[in-house]
């Protein structure tokens, strides 16, 4: 099932948020999909809903409001070392679409294609054989960021900080799994690097594992699952699409 939160055009952002499911090209209202994840179920349509096409009577928002966003350490091809995380701001979080003014104060700005992990319920009891039962679905994230101020900011509060360095969706998809999930990153509609979860050195059940050893997720709540041969510098103006699982992240970038 793909889930997508819509803007409908009532009168504030919360009352405006609306889950809605695909259906073909449509959009289909639902219950709130973790309450039904709760109880082992999908969502239920909501009585009488509207059904939007494909011009959409709303606008995408990001898939889910975390209250925390994870990020694996090192997790690409050239990092073998045990499995790290740090914290980033959910305040840096904007859907699909938006455009994200790059830093110029901040070096080189690059950008990382990432499989996110979208948690459905409370990680107590979570352990990388049954990690999947504690996750709603995936989605994909551009982990944007300013790498050369690493050298001054070890805890990467500079680096990942910036307004909207996160763009997230355009939705959740419950059916892809965690094991094994295809990535692609295009810059300016050229292929970079065709990927997934097969070139993470720490594959995405233990990098879960090792989060809610120490810090306790519950729902909505996102884990960026690391870099596999995905992150590449940009300048201003680039257009970033990254595909995860058939959707489509897209960043413009100014």
């Amino acid at each position: 099932m793909r889930l997508a939160r819509l803007m409908t055009g009532e009168s504030s952002l919360r009352a405006g948020a609306r889950w809605v499911r695909a259906e073909g090209s449509t959009w289909v209202p639902v219950e709130d999909p973790y309450a039904a994840f709760a109880r082992g179920a999908e969502p239920a349509d909501v009585p009488g809903g509207l059904v939007f096409g494909d011009g959409l009577a709303g606008d995408f928002l990001p898939p889910c409001e975390p209250l925390l966003v994870v990020g694996i350490a090192q997790n690409g091809p050239e990092h073998h070392s045990p499995v790290q995380a740090w914290l980033k701001s959910p305040r840096t979080v904007v859907a699909s679409g938006v455009s994200v003014t790059l830093r110029r104060d901040a070096g080189v700005p690059a950008i990382e294609g990432e499989i996110a992990v979208v948690i459905g319920k409370d990680t107590r009891g979570l352990t990388a054989a049954n990690a999947h039962e504690y996750v709603l679905g995936v989605t994909a994230v551009n982990d944007v960021s300013s790498p050369d101020r690493a050298v001054l900011d070890p805890r990467n509060f500079e680096g990942k900080g910036g307004e909207g360095y996160t763009p997230l969706g355009p939705w959740i998809d419950t059916e892809a799994g965690i094991d094994e999930v295809p990535m692609t990153v295009r810059i300016d509609g050229v292929e970079q690097v065709s990927t997934g979860t097969w070139d993470l050195p720490s594959d995405i059940r233990t990098c879960l594992e090792y989060v809610s050893h120490w810090l306790r997720l519950g729902p909505g709540d996102v884990v960026m699952t690391g870099a596999p041969r995905s992150n590449f510098s940009v300048e201003p103006g680039a257009l970033v699409e990254i595909e995860v699982a058939g959707m489509v992240l897209t960043t413009q970038t100014v």
